[in-house]
């Protein structure tokens, strides 16, 4: 096995301490989940056994905290131009950080968040930071890792300045990093199948592999710069196996976890072999 850390976001039904055997079943050395119903605004505390036996178990599998990157709420918009809006969701980002506290988990995955289009890009990207800010000052130990997006709707954050412009107010820099997604990277308009190298080189200059903290393989349904959020299984998409290929064999991203999010979890066993055996 080489550097790669590779996974899939995997079920936490049942209790979090059933994400680390779920991922373990399909041969991942990586995984993603959700510490919470991610389609409510409150769910009910952890208790002590299911925080003792997520540990236990992942102990027992060999996943460390540096490879697992639990995902928050869907709900959650950090950059809401509603004050309510904003303030709800700021509550619900810090009890996923603190739940990450108590797992003893390292990263929280996040899309950034919406203008609605009601205040500018800035002025969303300013809150989103601030909302970063606020979180971080009440945890210890947790990074807050922001996924670029495809740029649905008012989503934000599909552009790579974005992400560069929220890090940039954040005060924290040790706690602060990013998450690429291949299939919004893609659809966002990076165009990495004509010119790969230039796409990552982009992301260098304007945000930093320093900040890259994890990715998400996934193929896409929807064409280049469309700015559509479909996922597609590895191959079966637009973006193609050649491109998952070169990423496997580039070192940039070895150490960091690489989470499938593709539809068909039925084949998540044997994407993980094949992703193996492209190294």
């Amino acid at each position: 096995m080489g550097n790669k850390k590779i996974g899939a976001h995997v079920s936490a039904s049942g209790g979090v301490e059933f994400a680390p055997i779920n991922a373990h079943e399909i041969g991942a050395n990586a995984f993603a989940l959700f510490t919470k119903n991610q389609r409510q605004w409150v769910s009910k505390p952890l208790t002590e056994e299911s925080i003792r036996l997520f540990k236990e178990n992942c102990e027992k599998y060999g996943f460390q905290p540096e490879y697992i990157l639990p995902h928050d709420s869907y709900l959650i918009n950090l950059g809401h131009p509603e004050e309510e809006g904003l303030e709800k969701s700021r509550a619900a980002f810090l009890d996923e950080m603190q739940r990450c506290e108590q797992l003893g988990l390292k990263l929280l995955n996040f899309h950034p968040g919406s203008n609605l289009k009601k205040i500018s890009v800035e002025d969303c990207l300013s809150r989103i930071a601030e909302s970063i800010n606020l979180a971080l000052a009440k945890t210890k130990g947790v990074t807050a890792v922001i996924e670029n997006t495809a740029g649905q709707g008012s989503n934000l954050g599909n552009e790579f300045w974005q992400l560069k412009y929220i890090i940039d107010q954040v005060e924290d820099k040790s706690r602060v990093g990013v998450c690429l997604d291949t299939c919004h990277t893609f659809t966002a308009g990076y165009d990495f199948l004509t010119d790969y190298d230039k796409v990552f080189d982009e992301f260098d200059k304007e945000v930093g592999f320093n900040y890259l903290r994890g990715m998400h393989l996934n193929d896409s349904k929807k064409g280049l710069g469309t700015r559509v959020d479909r996922h597609d299984s590895i191959g079966e998409g637009l973006i193609g196996k050649t491109f998952f290929e070169k990423l496997m064999k580039d070192p940039r991203f070895d150490n960091m976890p690489l989470i499938l999010e593709t539809p068909n979890e039925t084949k998540w066993k044997e994407e993980i072999a094949w992703l193996r055996s492209v190294e």
